[in-house]
């Protein structure tokens, strides 16, 4: 079993020193689904939600928390960005689903960056609609891929 590097010689939690790793591109797509009722889904298409583009608006949401990733959770470090993309599929139901991209070249992978976008962009879909669909559910935030780094490259098997 590998090591745990979050905790000190008191068994306290630390941030891990990256001091000593090399600088690599990296990349790491995330996934989130968020389910609702059919006329959500299809009032979120057409535009009529009260509050605006969810979309639009989501979007901006996941992108402007990936940047803050560092901030929400402990551990993470503070990692400038080189870019991050975000689309949303649905399928044609009653499921919109959230894909996020994070890239950067740094000594730390950007996982947790994607997933805090497709999160924060889940979160913020549920807002904007919660007034007509308080029953949404947020499903299955996951790691699709990764690349750059020690670890070299990961891909989710289905």
């Amino acid at each position: 079993m590998d090591e745990l590097t979050h905790f000190n010689q008191q068994n306290r939690a630390k941030m891990v020193d990256v001091s000593d790793k090399s600088t690599s591109t990296r990349e790491a797509t995330a996934e989130a689904s968020i389910r609702m009722k059919p006329e959500t889904l299809t009032r979120i298409q057409e535009g009529k939600i009260k509050k605006g583009d969810v979309l639009a608006v989501a979007q901006v949401a996941g992108i402007m928390a990936a940047k803050k990733t560092h901030e929400l959770i402990p551990m993470c470090h503070l990692i400038g960005l080189s870019g991050l993309d975000i689309a949303f599929t649905d399928n044609g139901r009653d499921t919109i689903t959230i894909t996020a991209t994070a890239k950067a070249a740094y000594v730390t992978g950007v996982e947790m960056e994607s997933m805090t976008a497709c999160m924060t962009a889940a979160l913020t879909i549920y807002d904007m609609c919660k007034a007509m669909d308080r029953a949404m559910v947020i499903e299955q935030c996951l790691l699709i891929e990764k690349k750059g780094g020690k670890s070299g490259h990961f891909r989710k098997n289905n």
